[in-house]
Order: C-alpha cells, then structure tokens, then sequence
C-alpha cells in the first residue's frame, strides 16, 4: 500500500505533469470510487476547474482546484498516469480526467479499493477523512508531551499506535518497524510505559526515516508504483523489514503478527520496555 512518501512522491511527479491544468470533462467508469458527492454531481462540478496546487495530507493526495478540493486515496494499488488522448482506457482505468491542452489523466486501480472526494474548500478540513487526521510527522506540535497525553491509556503495542492515523500520519508497516528499530523500541512494548524521552527518540526516528524515504522515492512493494513507472529506491535501505538478519548486530530477525501485521524486529538491539 503506498503510505506517506510514496503518496509524497506521487503529489511531486503530478505537480510537474499537470499544474495549472484545466479540466474540460471527467468520465467515472465505476462510480464507487467517488465518495463524495455522487459521481454525476463530481463530474458535473470538476469540469472546467484549473489544478492551481498538489498537496498531500498524511496517504491522501489533495488536487486544490479554483472553487473545490478533490481528496484521493490510492489505498492499496491505486495509481495516476498522464496519457495521450489516442490511448483507450482498460477495464482497471475508473477515473479518467481530460484536459484543455488534449491530455489525460488516468486513475487505475486494479483492486478498486481507492476513493475520492470532492468538497467546497472551506469545508473539507472539517469533514471526514481529514477531520480524522493525527499531527503531521514535522507539525511543531508533535512534541514528547503530546504523545505522553495521547498515549497515557493506551495499553496496546507501540506498533500498533503507529499505525494509528488519529495520532501521528504517515507511518503504515513498513515504517514503522523501521522507525521502531531506529528508536531501539521493541514493537510490542505498552504504549502507555514509554517515557517522555523515549517518545522524543521516537519523534526524531519517524522524521528520520520518512524524509530519508522521501528522497528515495518510497518503497517499491509487490505491484506499486509511484506514477508512471518511479520506482521507490527506499526498500533498498531497510534496516529490519523483511530481512533474516538484523543489519546491525547480525541477530536473526524475529516475525511476529501484531495488529494483524507482520512485523519484524531485533532481540537484540530492541528490548522490550
């Protein structure tokens, strides 16, 4: 699933593709990966509306247009391209965007899991999804003590926590066990027994570990890619996830299931708190 620095990644390749783009029509080919409002309604008021900004708000892609915010999620295999008018969607094209300059932008989405919304912009911070959002990993107030008072009843792993995008965006799996192994915290550890310096450490690995991912382009895992063939270079980095030894200590790795996830850490240099 494409998680932070991919969605990161995607917003920065479409930002060079499509900027200052007007939108001339929309075709839905299947209607439920609009959300919000009804797909008849979306079309109706996407047309003719410029992509004045891209940005990204935790894994969703925000399209700022002239009078609306079109939200999308890629979620588990969702994807863009930018294609040639003469090119013929195929059955897992949902989404197709056509633009004055005879360009357009193609949403697939093999699994048909991804969503989109479009809202009046000075309504969507407070709508869902992103009313639901956590602090970004470099919000100023993502601080030891924020997460001391998030944290202070929860009685549930740190890695399931981190996953938990309420609290803090942009870690899934993946990061996760790498931000975790950064920290020297066991994934298992209670989340309520950190302490105020330990969560500081924990701040500074999250930040560490995305921005390193960032500039690497994410992670390419089983079929994702970011758009138009960019790889993510970061998965040739992973210090723990998915390997049978620990890159530091040479410790064979232990795999365990917490939340529902694999997830993987060191005996050695983790220790449970």
């Amino acid at each position: 699933m494409p998680e932070l620095p991919e969605v990161e990644t995607v917003k920065e390749v479409l930002k060079s593709q499509i900027l200052n783009e007007t939108i001339e029509d929309v075709k839905v080919y299947y209607e439920p990966i609009v959300a919000y409002p009804t797909a008849k309604e979306f079309i109706e008021q996407v047309r003719n509306q410029k992509i004045k900004a891209i940005e990204r708000r935790g894994k969703w892609l925000l399209f700022i247009l002239s009078e609306n915010i079109l939200l999308s999620h890629l979620r588990m295999e969702g994807r863009y391209y930018l294609k040639d008018t003469k090119e013929v969607p195929t059955k897992h094209d949902h989404v197709v965007f056509s633009f004055k300059n005879g360009r357009e932008l193609w949403y697939r989405d093999t699994r048909k899991f991804g969503r989109m919304y479009l809202y009046e912009k000075e309504k969507v911070s407070e709508k869902k999804p992103l009313s639901e959002l956590g602090l970004e990993p470099w919000d100023e107030e993502l601080t030891p003590i924020y997460l001391k008072e998030k944290l202070k009843r929860k009685q549930i792993p740190i890695k399931t926590v981190l996953l938990d995008q309420s609290i803090v965006v942009g870690c899934g799996n993946i990061y996760a066990d790498e931000v975790l192994f950064l920290s020297k915290i066991h994934p298992l550890t209670i989340a309520s027994h950190l302490t105020e310096e330990k969560l500081a450490t924990l701040i500074q690995s999250i930040r560490v570990i995305l921005e390193k991912a960032i500039r690497l382009g994410g992670t390419t895992i089983k079929s994702y890619e970011s758009s138009e063939g960019v790889h993510g270079r970061f998965q040739n980095e992973l210090a723990i996830h998915g390997r049978d030894y620990c890159s530091v200590c040479e410790e064979r790795v232990t795999k365990v299931t917490v939340g529902g996830r694999g997830t993987y850490y060191c005996t050695v240099c983790q220790k449970e708190c």
